[in-house]
């Protein structure tokens, strides 16, 4: 699978991943991999990270979380993006083994030879998601419709009510 891609300097930001080749839509691209840490032992390693708006954690499911500072692979460097042609898929494992559920990196669309891969990172933080911190986990992606930061809106604000 990696032979279709590969790690260079990113116009978005730092190390992305690029198409070595066209690659079709809905095609798995890559494993995230990495050490399989409890939210519990994530925090008590990076709680002061938050104010450094890079991280390679991976949210895997209700009890554990993909590290990929350990153990990881060329797919920490997958840049986020507002229009992303790329999305994470979890799969979990058959037998119930929360551990050993998996996140997999699969193109949304046909991705063109030398395009770099972008999924939506939808980063959520417990702290009040203040201009600062949107500020510090700044978007680089350059979508027209970026929306300015990695982090996902706590809650959705209600519609507007019709007027007469």
């Amino acid at each position: 699978m990696t032979r279709r891609i590969q790690q260079r300097r990113s116009p978005i930001h730092g190390n992305g991943v690029f198409a070595k080749t066209a690659i079709p839509a809905e095609t798995e691209v890559i494993e995230y991999q990495g050490e399989r840490l409890t939210h519990a032992q994530a925090d008590r390693l990076y709680s002061h990270t938050t104010e450094s708006g890079h991280t390679f954690l991976f949210t895997l499911n209700d009890r554990y979380v993909i590290d990929a500072n350990q153990g990881g692979n060329v797919a920490r460097w997958i840049n986020h993006s507002c229009e992303p042609n790329c999305r994470a898929v979890l799969e979990e494992h058959g037998k119930g083994n929360t551990k050993h559920d998996r996140v997999l990196i699969e193109t949304l669309r046909p991705i063109g030879e030398g395009e770099e891969l972008t999924y939506d990172y939808g980063i959520t933080l417990e702290d009040r998601l203040t201009p600062r911190l949107k500020k510090i986990w700044a978007c680089r992606c350059g979508a027209k419709a970026c929306v300015g930061t990695m982090l996902r809106p706590k809650r959705k604000r209600p519609a507007a009510a019709a007027r007469s």
